[in-house]
């Protein structure tokens, strides 16, 4: 069987959602490569166990990649410093804490502590590259800026390095509707958060994967 490479955008503690996508729509296979594009925690309620989904699919082998998303970010910073606490708390934070059945953030398990330190701020494949929000467009490196991969998308780029590469990034909800748009129109840079911490909105409310070889979407 041919080696599949998906992403999967935003989770935000939906893990039934992600449970789904990747067992029972994908159908997971030990050839398959999956990135994760960041935003695992805050929001939802189930931050812990789509952590420990990701976890266990590492330590069962699987060839998963996961991404930072700004919300791991603001995690390691509220962990490191106090005043960013309120920062972390205010955008989603405290359903977190409730999801890890502690009161203070420094009551952590180290290992999940680890997790969050050890993912990658942006991953290339071919002609493909995964990042949770984009790019800085104005600098000769783009890679040396780790606040713009988490924090600013942009819809094109004009950087010389990105010359014919594919950027599929998540970030900012867009409906399944203007993620399926992106792809028919064959953009180059294909945003497949969709929402799925938002089932309270018309449009939003799905998880979404991309098997970027085929160019198909996964949804549920």
């Amino acid at each position: 069987m041919k080696e599949r490479l998906f992403a999967i955008g935003d989770i935000h503690g939906c893990i039934d959602q992600l449970r789904e996508l990747v067992e029972s729509v994908i159908g997971i296979r030990k050839q398959d490569r999956i990135v994760f594009l960041g935003d695992y925690i805050d929001r939802g309620n189930k931050s812990r166990e789509v952590v420990d989904y990701i976890m266990n699919l590492q330590h069962n082998g699987y060839a998963v990649i996961p991404l930072i998303g700004n919300h791991e970010w603001m995690l390691l910073e509220a962990y490191e410093k106090d005043d960013r606490l309120i920062n972390w708390i205010f955008n989603g934070g405290s359903f977190t804490l409730e999801s890890f059945g502690i009161i203070a953030l420094k009551e952590l398990s180290r290992e999940y502590v680890d997790f969050f330190i050890s993912l990658r701020y942006y991953y290339v494949f071919e002609n493909y590259i995964f990042v949770h929000a984009g790019f800085n467009d104005n600098i000769s490196d783009p890679f040396n800026d780790y606040y713009d991969m988490i924090w600013t998308r942009r819809e094109s780029y004009s950087n010389p390095v990105f010359k014919d590469k594919i950027i599929i990034h998540g970030h900012t909800p867009v409906t399944l509707e203007i993620c399926r748009k992106r792809i028919d129109k064959k953009n180059r840079v294909i945003n497949i958060d969709t929402g799925c911490v938002y089932s309270d909105i018309t449009g939003y409310g799905h998880l979404t994967a991309v098997e970027v070889f085929s160019m198909r979407l996964f949804s549920v």
